[in-house]
């Protein structure tokens, strides 16, 4: 069963749910995974859900939650903010540290796409996290978006939406909405996977914060705790190169990548029976239950 539950950052009430494995003994304590969603996304999306109940059953106490702003959580809606959601991540830190099903020093973060990107930013500049799991993210957002809006039409659109948000903001002090396809394309076939309740319009401060946002930065600052880099060898959504280059940039005697040429960007959701074995062969051997 998933226990609601709320925990604050920076002053607002960050929503969500604690799930425990069925055979948690009363006093014992687990190692725990926070389980972040996508971009605008929400924690009952498929992949945070399926994820949850999987490690679930593998033993580990899991944490989903609604980023500020989005889902059920306080904040201002459509303004994902990346630092803000990585100041919320390790908040979501603190608040497991106080459990007591939870051991303190065993907690890890895994994310998917947006939520995988703030995975790796949070690993980098909070060392109370003893892994990372990342299943297509990105490390640099202006060469991201630049490879999304690969034809010059696109980018110029693109670029055009950014000088017109900073100039309208310049002139008004307000902000333009965004729409999430024109930030994120998504192709139609692959637009089923939104979780319901999803946002699709976003404040200009949100593209230009994740176009100024760099996990290759702290990336390298994770080792010798170890990271999972998981990407689509073909993305539809997140170029494939994003998470080559965070491995470049990782150390890498801690750092696994692979390349999965089955699956899409949203491989949480598929329950990809190979995905499922490579995540449990990798817990067991760097953050393994017992």
């Amino acid at each position: 069963m998933a226990e609601r539950i709320s925990f604050e950052s920076n002053g607002l009430k960050i929503n969500g749910f604690i799930e425990k494995p069925a055979n948690l003994k009363p006093g014992e304590r687990r190692p725990a995974m926070i389980i972040l969603h996508g971009f605008g996304s929400n924690c009952s999306s498929t992949n945070c859900t399926l994820p949850a109940v999987t490690l679930n059953e593998w033993g580990y106490v899991t944490l989903r939650f609604d980023f500020r702003g989005c889902g059920e959580s306080e904040g201002k809606r459509a303004n994902n903010i990346c630092l803000e959601q990585v100041a919320d991540t390790s908040a979501a830190v603190t608040f497991l540290q106080s459990r007591p099903d939870v051991d303190p020093k065993r907690i890890a973060v895994m994310g998917s796409s947006f939520g995988a990107a703030v995975a790796v930013y949070t690993g980098g500049v909070d060392s109370r996290l003893g892994a990372i799991i990342s299943s297509g993210g990105w490390g640099d957002g202006e060469s991201k978006f630049r490879k999304q809006h690969a034809s010059d039409e696109a980018w110029k659109k693109f670029t055009e939406m950014m000088k017109r948000g900073k100039e309208t903001r310049a002139k008004t002090g307000q902000s333009i909405m965004v729409s999430r396809y024109d930030i994120v394309p998504i192709p139609e076939h692959l637009r089923g996977h939104l979780a319901p309740g999803s946002i699709l319009e976003f404040t200009f401060e949100t593209v230009e914060s994740m176009f100024e946002f760099r996990a290759d930065d702290v990336v390298g600052k994770i080792a010798p705790r170890p990271l999972l880099l998981l990407h689509s060898s073909n993305d539809s959504v997140t170029p494939t190169e994003q998470s080559i280059g965070m491995f470049n940039h990782s150390g890498k005697p801690t750092t696994e990548l692979h390349l999965l040429n089955d699956v899409d960007h949203f491989m949480f959701s598929e329950a990809n029976p190979r995905v499922i074995a490579l995540i449990k062969e990798w817990l067991d051997k760097y953050f393994p239950v017992k």
